[in-house]
């Protein structure tokens, strides 16, 4: 367990901490119990954000070298890699992840992301254009581009990955010279209000991030239609993101949203048997389910159908779930009790459905919010295999062809990910190119990497994070011509 007694429960504005109007209380998930009393902030205290953030855009942070904005950057990154246990710990309290999974993964994901986005910095650049001459004609003209930072961009960030989630956000942003409000799930805020503490002690000048604790309704919805807002990027559910969307229209905020995923898991009768169940467990149970990339749908190949399903099935019963901080522990709550219901009530309509309950089916008794690991035998058309769940439940179907899989795979709303499970190059190539989804892991349940883009097609979002494509969602181009 970890003492939070000495962070910072405020709004962290212009550089420095102050309370709200408001307040609210969290919960911890293992435990069901009263965790922190968090500030609310309201319209007002989006005002003051916005106003440090343009302030420290148009001022010391957008006057700022390239080469520094990286050392600041590199700079946060030492000082989480050096309070790496503790933000690990703090998601973990939190929103119910075991400590050591976010000390492996998530925590040094956000590191790895910091310092890529700090080698960018400074070299971000636009080109020399060659063209006609001015008008089409005989004068030459000199053209070319800049890419300028967008402005003031609030980063709304979910609860199952708040620190990683964040960390594709505001490193980019930061490197291209943008100006960053914060807003956490109001479920999961302490690790992002100590790593607001981090960036005061990195030397950030004032404004440049600011963190804005509170619900999302209020101080979320505050911000998406807010004047002085230039970008919104969220990760969340795709009704919000439809929201974000209709605020944003406002004065015509850029968006990038990524948000639900059903993702497939296609085992074929040539995988690695073994590797293929092991990575679809991992893509089925990790972090609880709660994770958009949550490969919830395995399609598995009739001839191996049944083998699928009892290595599926022993994979759940191998689940040790309990209390976060018990080193033993692989699976731990889900985040809040509004989330173990909803889990719960799908797996009511699978039973209803005629799903077969392979393993788990349902949430054990006592304190917190937890359920069981769960494997389904199903169909492709039933609301469990359809709908976004965001918890361990999946859902194995048997296909007989590589086109009825590859049917299955794009009969969905969403298109965030898939993973393919083949040892034949050629059908790996090909049935990837035919997936309707914005990344593909071939022997290999998602693929992150902050050199990697990552963003969904369909209801599973628009726009791209990671990779060269951050600087570009980060940054506009400005075309220059001078007639000669």
């Amino acid at each position: 367990m970890i003492d939070i007694s000495n962070l910072h429960t405020g709004l962290f504005i212009g550089g420095g901490w102050r309370d709200a109007g408001e307040t609210f209380t969290t919960l911890n998930p293992a435990t069901g119990q009263p965790l922190a009393e968090l500030a609310a902030a309201g319209s007002a205290d989006v005002d003051a954000a916005v106003t440090a953030a343009t302030s420290a855009y148009r001022g010391d942070w957008g006057a700022l070298a390239p080469s520094r904005r990286g050392a600041l950057l590199h700079r946060l990154a030492d000082l989480v890699e050096r309070d790496l246990e503790q933000l690990a710990a703090l998601e973990s309290i939190d929103m119910g992840r075991p400590v050591g999974m976010g000390a492996a993964m998530m925590i040094p994901n956000l590191i790895g992301t910091l310092r890529y986005y700090a080698g960018w910095a400074d070299k971000i650049n636009g080109e020399l254009i060659a063209n006609d001459g001015y008008l089409g004609g005989p004068v030459p003209t000199h053209a070319y581009t800049r890419r300028d930072p967008i402005g003031v961009v609030a980063a709304i960030v979910p609860w199952n990955a708040p620190l990683m989630i964040l960390g594709w956000k505001l490193a980019p942003a930061l490197a291209c010279g943008n100006a960053v409000i914060v807003k956490p799930s109001e479920d999961a805020s302490l690790s992002i209000l100590r790593l607001a503490e981090l960036v005061d002690e990195a030397g950030f000048p004032p404004g440049t991030v600011n963190v804005l604790t509170g619900v999302g309704k209020v101080a979320g919805e505050a911000l998406a239609l807010h004047p002085g807002i230039h970008k919104i990027s969220f990760t969340g559910s795709t009704e919000v993101g439809r929201s974000i969307v209709r605020n944003s229209a406002v004065n015509f905020k850029r968006t990038a949203l990524e948000l639900g995923g059903k993702a497939p898991q296609v085992i074929f009768d040539d995988a690695d048997l073994d590797a293929a169940i092991q990575g679809s467990a991992m893509g089925l149970f990790f972090n609880q389910g709660e994770v958009c990339a949550a490969g919830t749908r395995i399609l598995a190949h009739r001839k191996v159908y049944e083998a699928v399903l009892e290595g599926l099935k022993a994979a759940a019963e191998a689940q040790i779930v309990g209390d976060p901080f018990d080193p033993a522990t692989t699976m731990g709550p889900l985040v809040n009790a509004r989330q173990r219901d909803r889990v719960v009530g799908y797996l009511r309509k699978g039973a209803d459905e005629g799903a077969d309950v392979i393993a788990g089916g349902n949430a054990p008794d006592g304190p917190g919010f937890f359920v069981n690991p769960t494997v389904l035998a199903g169909r492709n058309d039933m609301v469990v295999s359809r709908e976004e769940i965001f918890g361990p439940v999946g859902v194995v179907i048997p296909f007989d062809s590589d086109d009825e899989a590859v049917e299955l795979a794009n009969d969905n709303q969403y298109g965030l990910s898939a993973t393919i499970w083949t040892t034949d190059v050629s059908r790996a190539h090909g049935i990837s190119a035919r997936i309707d989804a914005g990344a593909i892991g071939v022997n290999g349940w998602s693929p992150l990497a902050p050199q990697l883009p990552w963003g969904g097609v369909k209801a599973s979002g628009v726009g791209r994070e990671l990779g060269y494509e951050g600087i570009l969602s980060y940054t506009e181009p400005k075309t220059i011509t001078v007639i000669l």
